[in-house]
Formats: C-alpha cells, structure tokens, sequence
C-alpha cells in the first residue's frame, strides 16, 4: 500500500458515503479476505451481495466501490486494508460501515506503527471510532488486545454494540467440539440457546475464527442456521491461503504463500502438524515491514517450531536466518535446519526430501514468491512418480 500523500487526501470525498444497506467492512492483521469471502459467501445465499474482490483493500479500491455499489444490492462485504495509522479512517471517509470486524491485531505491519501491538490495536481502532456509532463491532475474545478494544473509551463518538468470538475464552459466538481433516474442518457454535454443527472446507484452526465472525454477522442479519450452514460448507477459499495441493504418490504441500509475519507463520504451522500423517517439512522464508520487531518477530517463530512435531526446517532470506537460529537455540535438532541465501539453493535442498508421505508447509512474505517454490515442488514431485513408475 502506498503512503498517503496530499495529492491521495485531496481525492477523498468531504462527506463518506453512508447506504441503508448492511455494509460489513472487515479489518485484521490476519484473516480478512477468508472473513469476507465467508461472510459475502453467506449473505450471497438470500441477497444480493457487493463484495471487495479478492484481497483489493487499499484506498483507490474503497473509492471504486463507492461508485460501483448499485441500488439492486441488499448487502455490501468490504476488507479495509491498512499500512499505517490513518489509513482505516480514511477507508470510513470514504465509506462508512454500519458493522465492523476486527479479526485480530497481530504482527502485520508492525514496523509501520512503532514496532509494537498496541500500534496496531491503535491503528485498527479507527474503525470503531469513524463506523457508523450505533453499529455493531465483531472482536475476537481469544486475542488479548482485541479485548481491550472493548473497554477503550471512544469519546462518546460509538454507541453501538460489541459482538464477540471465541475458543478459549467465554464469547457471544464461541466454537465447540472441533475435529479436522484433510478436507477441512467441523465445529458447533449455539445461535439463540441452540447448537447446530457447521464445516468449512478449508485447513488451519485459525480459519474457525473467520467462520464465527462470518457466523456472527450473518445471524446478527437475521439469516436462519440451515442458510448459514449451507453458506460456509459452499465456501470457496482464495489460492495461497493453505491451499492444499496432493500428488498420487502421497506428497502434499500446504500453499500459504500469499503472506507472512509472525502470527500467521505459528497458525500455518499448527496446520501442518494437525493435518500431517507423515514427515513434516516447514520451508519459511522471510517476513517483510518488521520494523525493529524483525529479529524478535523471526526468532520467535524459530523458538515455537521447536515446541511443534516438525521434522525438517528450510528458511529463505536474510531475516529467515533469525528462524533457523531461534529454532535452534531452542532446541530444534541443527542437522535438520537448513538455512538458503538463494531459492535456487533452496529448491536443491528440497530435492532430498521430496519423497512419499511427506508434507511441506511453504510460507513466506508476497515478494519473495514463495509460489515458485509450490510449484517447483509440486512438479518434480510428478515427475519423481512419474520416473519410479517406468
């Protein structure tokens, strides 16, 4: 995202554009594309729905549809994205919600605002301070600082209604009895004093915290359980975000290649080690816009691989290096960590491991196009089977 400058300002409208339609407006440090898509996957059941495509969530694109929503639609989903603080207010100016979601307030940006999570609590509060006031704000109960959201004073500018979700902690919406698969996960969550079960085709527990905010939204609208069951289990996930690939000869890879940073990196790796049934191979590269949290924030993903069931280790890129030494100076076995300076270098060390029942998680920040490495790996696993089968 590109800082702000006069020239940006200036394009703002003086008044934001207020519909009388639901408009959803979705922000996080983790998490906000899936909550959209799930949510808009909902409401597109009973209504007709606008949507932010993909994951198109900068200034220029809240402008667009501005212009784009039309009065045939009866809901509108959008993911507020930001860089730095100001940025969600000026996403309000431009439209402004009458519901919020703050999926979490993680490491993402971090060395944009301070290096520290109350900068980014900070920064994503600004959409509970420039929403519509007497809307309703959706926070995740199990993330420390989304819970102080809801005790911040907002100056009498808010008015409306806290919604919460949760795991771990007591929470509005919270998840029972979860079990995962290959093919995705199941839960329960009571609506109005009844539980009802509900699956989501998608890996990664963190991705139950985005179907109860979308769970959340949708019964707050009044949409009946059957329409919000029958929403998520024909949820379609973005690619990148753990898309899981798998060969015939049982070698899978976890494509999670679309970002990184701290956070997201612990939640893709609990995925491979619920979903493997076999040997587990993290290859992790870098996490960009660290700030003076980049040592600390790879360090830290280094130490928890080391409380994990992962086999092998393989980082990418100059801040990766701080991965491979955490993880070691916890106790992670040195002669299964592999650190690359090139991804050339990285995909000949894979090679050794690219055999049958071996699961490779891939993850890294978007400009290192860990994608390369998907589909390297996917391709010479084929054409490993291919040569074994002559």
């Amino acid at each position: 995202m590109k800082k702000i400058g006069r020239k940006e300002i200036a394009k703002l409208p003086t008044k934001p554009l207020i519909l009388r339609i639901p408009v959803i407006a979705v922000t996080g440090s983790a998490g906000k594309t899936t909550t959209k898509e799930m949510i808009a996957a909902i409401l597109g059941r009973t209504r007709r729905v606008y949507k932010s495509m993909f994951n198109k969530n900068f200034l220029g694109n809240t402008r667009a549809h501005a212009r784009r929503i039309k009065k045939e639609h009866q809901a509108a989903v959008l993911e507020f994205g930001m860089l730095r603080r100001g940025h969600i207010m000026k996403h309000c100016q431009i439209i402004k919600p009458s519901y919020g979601v703050i999926t979490n307030i993680g490491t993402a940006h971090i060395g944009n605002v301070g290096g520290t999570k109350q900068g980014i609590a900070l920064a994503k509060s600004e959409l509970i301070r420039h929403m519509q006031p007497n809307g309703k704000v959706f926070l995740n109960m199990d993330c420390a600082y989304s819970r102080m959201l809801c005790k911040q004073p907002y100056t009498g500018k808010f008015t409306g209604t806290f919604i919460t979700v949760g795991l771990q902690q007591e929470a509005d919406y919270r998840a029972t009895n979860f079990s995962q698969s290959e093919e995705g996960i199941s839960f329960t969550c009571e609506l109005k004093g009844e539980e009802h079960s509900f699956f989501i085709p998608v890996l990664g527990e963190h991705n139950i915290y985005n179907a109860l905010f979308a769970i959340a939204v949708a019964d707050s609208l009044g949409l009946k359980p059957a329409v919000i069951q029958e929403g998520l289990r024909c949820f379609r996930p973005q690619k990148k975000r753990l898309t899981h690939y798998r060969t015939v000869r049982n070698v899978h890879i976890l494509d999670d290649s679309y970002s990184s940073n701290p956070n997201a990196a612990k939640a893709a790796i609990d995925a491979l080690c619920q979903v493997a049934r076999g040997t587990k191979v993290a290859v992790l590269a870098s996490m960009l816009e660290m700030g003076n949290y980049e040592q600390k924030g790879h360090e830290d993903v280094g130490r928890y691989l080391s409380q994990k069931q992962v086999d092998y280790v393989y980082t990418l890129g100059k801040s990766a290096r701080y991965i491979a030494r955490g993880a070691i100076q916890a106790g992670f076995p040195p002669e299964r960590v592999v650190h690359c300076i090139s991804k050339r270098q990285l995909h000949r060390m894979l090679m050794k491991r690219l055999r049958p029942n071996t699961y490779f998680l891939v993850k890294g920040s978007r400009k290192l196009r860990m994608g390369e490495t998907v589909l390297f790996l996917y391709r010479e696993a084929t054409k490993s089977i291919a040569k074994q089968e002559v």
